[in-house]
């Protein structure tokens, strides 16, 4: 989930909602894709760990490449052969290690930690922002990212079921940083293109990358039911159906509303791990969620 890339590329909200559609639909259809992403940490943790990183992230992406490609194929007229290598460079930086790092994170951590951890991805944002693009970050902003980099602390020197899961909040927050970095080169390389024919080739062009890799590390031992549904559902389902689900609120209440899911998705992926997995709660995670949440939610007020 990166709902970063998703403004750079969508560009400003409209003017004005879709009047035809009743009130009470957004609100739904926010809620249903923030418990659909959630439940990829969910569909991680049980996958990760028989199919490994790599064969987990390669069925992720081709799999979500397939559902969106009737989009990419109605728009191949947009995309020329020049386009093409920056397509793989930003799907290598925005889907395929980014994937690789939460599922790696996933065979070490309860789903919640790295669910938390993606949501400073609009932090990382404005922080890629200020440190190589010259964008002005200002005091809220400022703020914001210290709020959530307290956070992350936390949520890294806490323990669950006695493991120290530090390492799963450093290489989320590291995924969390590169979707920052690909938001904005997704903003001054591809700004104008259909933005979800452009979802299909990134995804497509990462899943071409991360083959090789995949082949070479296929899991040797017969994987279980569970794990081939987790990553099916992982692929088809959180991926490909889900970033159609979100462009289409984009379309219909513009960027800067359909990014408030954000909020939404840690909350889910911590309810469907415990209710399901049996994942315990803990209090740094109830902290650090609070306080990284929070920073976002701040950092997303419009100025007076």
């Amino acid at each position: 989930m990166r709902p970063a890339e998703s403004i750079a590329i969508a560009g400003s909200d409209p003017a004005a909602g879709s009047t035809a559609v009743r009130g009470w639909v957004t609100p739904l259809e926010l809620g249903v894709l923030a418990a659909i992403w959630g439940a990829s940490f969910m569909f991680m943790r049980v996958a990760a760990k028989d199919f490994g990183s790599l064969a987990l992230v390669e069925m992720r992406l081709g799999l979500g490449a397939i559902v969106l490609l009737p989009f990419l194929w109605r728009e191949r007229a947009e995309f020329n052969r020049a386009l093409w290598p920056k397509l793989a460079l930003i799907g290598a930086i925005n889907s395929a290690v980014p994937f690789t790092l939460f599922a790696w994170a996933a065979q070490r951590a309860p789903a919640g930690i790295p669910a938390i951890t993606n949501a400073m991805t609009v932090l990382f944002t404005a922080l890629v922002g200020f440190l190589f693009f010259r964008e002005s970050i200002g005091l809220r902003r400022a703020i914001a990212l210290l709020v959530g980099f307290g956070g992350v602390v936390v949520l890294a020197s806490g323990k669950t079921e006695g493991a120290n899961v530090g390492g799963a909040v450093v290489a989320g927050c590291t995924a969390a940083f590169l979707y920052g970095i690909g938001a904005h080169l997704v903003k001054r390389h591809l700004v104008g293109l259909p933005p979800i024919a452009v979802a299909a080739a990134t995804l497509g062009c990462a899943a071409l990358l991360t083959l090789p890799f995949a082949i070479a590390q296929w899991p040797t031992e017969p994987v279980p039911a569970a794990s081939w549904f987790s990553a099916t559902m992982l692929g088809v389902l959180c991926t490909g159906v889900a970033y159609a689900l979100y462009y289409r609120l984009i379309r219909r209440i513009g960027a800067g509303r359909a990014v408030t899911v954000t909020y939404l998705v840690p909350l889910f992926a911590v309810a469907w791990a415990w209710g399901l997995l049996g994942e315990p709660l803990t209090l740094s995670m109830g902290i650090a969620g609070a306080m990284i949440l929070g920073s976002v939610a701040i950092s997303q007020r419009a100025p007076k």
